[in-house]
């Protein structure tokens, strides 16, 4: 199995050969005998290397979930008794990141110096794939809703804006605008407004995707960006609006008014949920780290900044 995981990571029997320590020539046969077993083909092979097939992306999840349980009998043996210790592996959505991201390897690095933080930081997107091929212990997404993959955990919802200036306002892109909550825009002026948005996989396009529908409106999306920086920047130019949580605008450190944000009406909120993948044990040391997220983002919510607690007005 750590062999066939190899080579669907690496997309090459030559570099998986040489990750995993063995000759090409033996994992070649192993991957032979275990197709053999199984009775189907695996991977496709071509000139620019392997990729699985359905049953070998299939399998790969078994096996990323099977070897993870090994890995986690191992750790709980040799520390029972002992302090929280083991690699953690983390998702966070780069918006997610620029809030919590610091303030958790802070923190974990202070409270459980044996925990290995693994952290990936990527749009909502890819975190969810990560996290169904169990490559994760888990992850934060902007969800609400379990899935048989999934468990999940409500932590916080978040308001979303509409950032940078709308075409009939250009004459006053210059001039300095009042704090986020300050100006408002209605939800359906947004079909009006030239767009640049995540891709439709990640979470924040699924939300407003969805409400777009419910209102019957179309959004003008003229760029898909998987970037919060370029996001940005692509507002601060005036090229196009884009929509966020406040919190985004403030981590990136934009200088004050450099942006206008306008809450959008009726409030269109996204929930932060803390997301578990079911296949996966869950070790101590993921419980410990998962426990130090919770208090960062009640923390946050306590402050009264652009979080709240789900539900909250």
């Amino acid at each position: 199995m750590r062999y066939f995981v190899a080579i669907v990571e690496h997309g090459s029997l030559t570099r998986a050969a040489e990750v995993a320590h063995v000759a090409q020539p033996a994992l070649s046969q192993q991957l032979a005998a275990l197709e053999a077993e199984l009775g189907v083909a695996l991977v496709h092979r071509g000139a620019k290397g392997v990729k699985p097939t359905e049953a070998g992306r299939t399998l790969y999840r078994h096996a990323r979930a099977i070897l993870k349980q090994i890995d986690v009998a191992r750790a709980d043996v040799k520390v029972a008794g002992a302090d929280v210790a083991g690699t953690v592996a983390i998702g966070l959505p780069t918006t997610a990141a620029a809030a919590f991201g610091m303030p958790l390897v802070r923190a974990v690095r202070q409270r459980y110096p044996g925990v290995r933080l693994q952290l990936f930081e990527s749009m909502s997107g890819y975190i969810a794939e990560l996290l169904n091929n169990n490559r994760l212990d888990f992850a934060i997404l902007f969800r609400d809703t379990p899935s048989r993959a999934v468990e999940l955990e409500p932590l916080a919802s978040e308001a979303l804006y509409l950032v940078g200036t709308p075409p009939p306002l250009a004459a006053a892109s210059r001039r300095r605008t009042r704090p986020p909550g300050g100006n408002t825009i209605a939800f359906d002026r947004l079909a009006d407004i030239p767009l640049v948005l995540p891709s439709g996989s990640q979470g924040l396009r699924e939300v407003l995707e969805e409400k777009a529908a419910q209102a019957g409106i179309r959004l003008k999306v003229v760029a898909d960006l998987d970037s919060l920086p370029i996001l940005l920047q692509t507002a601060s130019e005036g090229l196009a609006c884009t929509i966020l949580p406040a919190s985004s605008v403030v981590a990136q450190d934009t200088a004050p008014g450099a942006l206008p944000v306008r809450l959008i009406q009726p409030e269109l909120k996204r929930v932060l949920s803390l997301c578990w993948p079911r296949a996966l044990p869950r070790t101590s040391a993921a419980e410990a780290v998962a426990d130090t997220l919770r208090e960062i983002v009640a923390t946050k919510v306590a402050q009264g900044g652009s979080l709240r607690a789900v539900g909250g007005a």
